[in-house]
């Protein structure tokens, strides 16, 4: 049996449609809030446990049974802290892992390990530190190393349909990886079905390529068929932009932090190779979901 969390998430969405997909004898049993939020179609090919994966009562009633688990941490833009947010979140989980021997979890972290920044740089930095607990449990952990998401521009549709403007932190000239969180629900899916691996890595997702916020601009302009430019945010004007929405003062400095660490070289750590890059294209994402979006 495979457990999915954040079922109805942007990644865990399309992960369980790739689970069903892929392996319809396979067991799964998702942990959601809102059980209403599951397609009816899914609903009926799923066991659902309803709660927070944060609950220590919900993953011992979740886990038992189970042999590998899919984790991500939902954003909290108001926990009192980002240890509370990510390892905080992850601990009882970690726990149950050990109690109900769960053999393989695969979870979303992100890109930074290892490089001079990963230490100072905010939600990735408290990311990281989730990893190490998980893997001091003693699962077989695979811990996706992610970009930036293309889906994340989505955030600034209107903008993007309206005023031919999407905005960043990092210099317009950095290149950078990009991943489709289609595909890093994929990687989670071949992992979580091939179980013969052992031990702790991460499994980097880079996309299909480096680019620049120039480099999107230029692309989105091609798809769009009209002028899309960049406007580089500062670090000051974006950490009032998140205030003034509501967003507590640890996840906005994590969020800050990490911007600044990104444009320091955070999510260059890692040397492509064809393995860990993923196929979906900016160009192709455009197309395929920003394109759509942008017409509705």
């Amino acid at each position: 049996m495979i457990i999915v969390t954040t079922p109805t998430g942007d990644i865990g969405r399309q992960l369980l449609q790739d689970l069903l997909a892929a392996a319809p004898g396979e067991d799964l049993r998702v942990i959601v809030r809102d059980p209403a939020k599951l397609p009816a179609a899914v609903r009926d090919r799923v066991d659902v446990v309803t709660g927070s994966h944060g609950d220590p009562e919900v993953v011992d009633k979740a886990f038992t049974g189970a042999d590998a688990v899919f984790w991500i941490v939902p954003p909290n833009s108001q926990a009192p802290s980002l240890h509370s947010a990510f390892a905080g979140f992850t601990r009882a989980a970690a726990d149950a892992f050990v109690a109900h021997g769960i053999s393989h979890v695969v979870g979303v972290s992100a890109l930074g390990r290892g490089t001079p920044v990963a230490g100072t740089a905010g939600l990735v930095t408290a990311s990281l530190e989730m990893d190490d607990l998980i893997a001091q449990s003693g699962v077989a952990y695979r811990a996706l190393a992610n970009p930036s998401f293309m889906d994340n521009l989505l955030r600034q549709l209107p903008s993007i349909r309206d005023h031919g403007v999407f905005t960043d932190t990092v210099d317009a000239d950095r290149q950078a990886p990009w991943a489709a969180t289609a595909d890093i629900a994929a990687t989670a899916a071949g992992l979580l079905l091939d179980r013969s691996w052992t031990g702790v890595d991460s499994v980097p997702v880079l996309g299909a390529s480096d680019l620049s916020a120039n480099d999107l601009a230029r692309i989105m302009s091609d798809v769009l068929g009209r002028p899309i430019r960049y406007e580089r945010e500062s670090l000051e004007s974006l950490a009032a932009r998140l205030t003034s929405f509501g967003l507590g003062d640890a996840f906005v400095g994590g969020m800050v932090d990490m911007m600044r660490a990104k444009d320091e070289g955070l999510d260059a750590g890692v040397r492509r190779t064809p393995e860990n890059s993923t196929p979906t294209t900016f160009r192709q994402w455009c197309e395929q979901v920003l394109k759509p979006a942008v017409l509705a």
